[in-house]
């Protein structure tokens, strides 16, 4: 039975995974800036093409489905393929893998850079990440997947983000952010913690208002998360060498003028 179920979940997730027909997608970053604005710790947020990507963008009301944590050349399986291997994701089928910049090199992507980790903080959440490659989804649970079925299911908008975890109670691995913000969580940083306040009197009778921060289960994270959260810089790769608008080559030598459609 376990068999069947199974060889069912991965017809399943090979559907799933499929991608939509539309239109070529254009990448709005070259891939060696885009590489070149990387650094280790980063997260890259994806705008996949995938039936489940279409899922998820619903689900989230997003334009991100997917995203992988850039780990750089130095951990020791960077260099273990033709190119190097410095972002490490979940795949629905394939489980957590390390994969090269260019499986993303003709999407729209975004880089989200966490603020104030020190050095050794990088190298501990970079292998929490690396210590999970190879994990893979437990494709016999079929609910699992069938929640990803219809690109934009019926689902009042209270409880999107719950359908998101919806399963077996396993960490949901068919959603790449669960990853990397159990790996946040393992050095103690912010993605959007639940806020609340508590009330005291200090020592000299003054009325104190203090903020605690609450972590949220890591199976609730989607990958616009990580766009939304204050304590994420975006880094815009063109802007980051420096951009002058004056510099740019148009077309029309008489200037941009209006855009025509």
């Amino acid at each position: 039975m376990n068999r069947l179920l199974r060889a069912i979940g991965d017809r399943l997730a090979a559907y799933l995974l499929a991608p939509r027909p539309h239109g070529a997608m254009v990448a709005t970053v070259a891939p060696d800036r885009l590489e070149a604005a990387l650094r280790p710790g980063d997260v890259l947020l994806v705008e996949g093409e995938s039936r489940i990507s279409m899922a998820i963008k619903f689900l989230t009301q997003s334009t991100w489905s997917h995203a992988a944590l850039f780990v750089g050349r130095g951990w020791p399986g960077g260099a273990a393929g033709p190119e190097p291997l410095t972002l490490i994701e979940a795949d629905l089928r394939a489980g957590v893998r390390a994969v090269p910049l260019s499986a993303f090199a003709r999407m729209h992507t975004r880089i989200c850079r966490p603020v104030g980790l020190a050095p050794p903080e990088v190298e501990q959440l970079i292998g929490f990440a690396v210590g999970r490659l190879g994990q893979r989804y437990d494709l016999k649970n079929l609910l699992d997947l069938a929640r990803y079925l219809l690109p934009a299911p019926p689902v009042p908008l209270r409880w999107r983000r719950r359908m998101i975890a919806f399963g077996s109670g396993d960490p949901s691995r068919a959603i790449c952010s669960t990853l990397i913000a159990e790996a946040f969580q393992s050095v103690h940083y912010p993605i959007l913690p639940e806020v609340t306040f508590q009330d005291r009197i200090d020592g000299a009778g003054r009325h104190c208002r203090r903020e605690l921060l609450h972590i949220r289960h890591h199976s609730l994270y989607a990958p616009r998360d990580f766009d939304m959260s204050p304590y994420f810089d975006i880094v815009k790769p063109t802007l980051r060498p420096g951009f002058d608008p004056h510099g740019l080559a148009w077309e029309d030598a008489a200037g941009p003028g209006p855009e025509r459609h």
